[in-house]
């Protein structure tokens, strides 16, 4: 999936709109997961329709709120809206968890002919190599829910990760393989201070 990005630059839907384009960071957003590439625009009454399905289907796989630990999902909004204020104005109302294209970048242009996406709104669904998994889910969304998510799983051969990932630990402090062994013996020790203060 990152070599689909190689070479060019995303940007995260958050205040800053910080820019995913090192290999590394490409990496950490978009390896092992399936990838929604999200065709649509702000204005298309279709698209106004869908978005708060796509955005709810989105959120209740990857919120804590609703799930114990994120699905192996991202989503790229590849926008068709006329102008960036326009584009702007949409993504303001979908996840920051979003990624998207700068609206300039021509690069849309060409994913929007390699994937054969004719009209909008249209999601193709994309394994982690890139493969085809469903040329344009839309309607699969609307009608399944988060239910396709597991079919897409089961599609993409994801490695299942029961463990967290990098980046869930960024907001962990930072802890060494001998943590464990130091608060065992911590333990031990405080109760072998104990028990001498009770002797005594």
């Amino acid at each position: 999936m990152v070599s689909l990005f190689t070479g060019q630059m995303l940007l995260t839907n958050n205040k800053d709109c910080d820019e995913v384009d090192t290999e590394r960071e490409l990496s950490q957003r978009l390896e092992n997961k399936v990838l929604l590439l999200y065709f649509g625009s702000g204005e298309c009454t279709q698209c106004r329709k869908f978005s708060p399905v796509l955005k709810d289907f989105f959120v209740r796989l990857t919120d804590e709120f609703y799930v114990d630990r994120a699905s192996q999902l991202a989503v790229v909004y590849v926008s068709q809206d006329e102008t960036e204020e326009k584009q702007e104005k949409f993504l303001k109302t979908m996840p920051k968890r979003w990624l998207f294209l700068p609206f300039q970048d021509k690069f849309k242009r060409e994913l929007e002919l390699r994937f054969a996406v004719s009209h909008t709104p249209a999601v193709v669904v994309l394994k982690p190599n890139g493969e085809v998994i469903s040329g344009n889910a839309v309607e699969e969304i609307r009608c399944l829910g988060t239910a396709c998510f597991g079919n897409w799983k089961e599609a993409a051969e994801l490695i299942d990760r029961s463990f967290l990932l990098a980046e869930d630990f960024d907001n962990l402090a930072k802890r060494s393989i001998m943590d464990p062994i130091r608060c065992l013996k911590y333990k031990l020790d405080k109760k072998k201070r104990k028990k001498e203060a009770k002797e005594e």
